[in-house]
């Protein structure tokens, strides 16, 4: 879902910038990041903070809404909810039980080797 967040916000900031006759230089001034950093947040690379996100909404002349694809009544494309537990399959609902069963620090330990296998993707 990331991924898919930091894309629309770096396609919808792109457009606005060209919109507005800027260069990414002239809004990564205005913002005050490097022109790399700009670029990286324009193809996706990078989400910005929330004090940058601000400027950049004041820099692009942008609501907060529309530069996070929310301003439309349908969902963005990059909040694709969760399955619902009935459509998960048996694997899923196996783990999910196991991991019910773990003390704190287990889970803890569970989520870090997930955040690793998910980055391995």
């Amino acid at each position: 879902m990331r991924q898919r967040l930091s894309k629309a916000l770096g396609d919808t900031a792109r457009a606005a910038r060209q919109q507005a006759g800027l260069t990414q230089a002239d809004v990564a001034e205005r913002i005050g990041v490097a022109t790399e950093v700009y670029g990286r947040l324009e193809r996706g690379l990078l989400m910005p903070s929330v004090p940058t996100l601000r400027r950049l909404c004041v820099a692009l002349h942008l609501p907060a809404d529309k530069l996070l694809a929310l301003s439309s009544t349908q969902p963005p494309a990059w909040a694709e909810a969760p399955p619902p537990p009935e459509r998960e399959g048996p694997q899923m609902r196996r783990l999910l039980r196991h991991a019910r069963k773990l003390s704190p620090h287990q889970l803890r330990a569970l989520s870090l080797v997930a955040a690793t296998l998910h980055r391995e993707e």
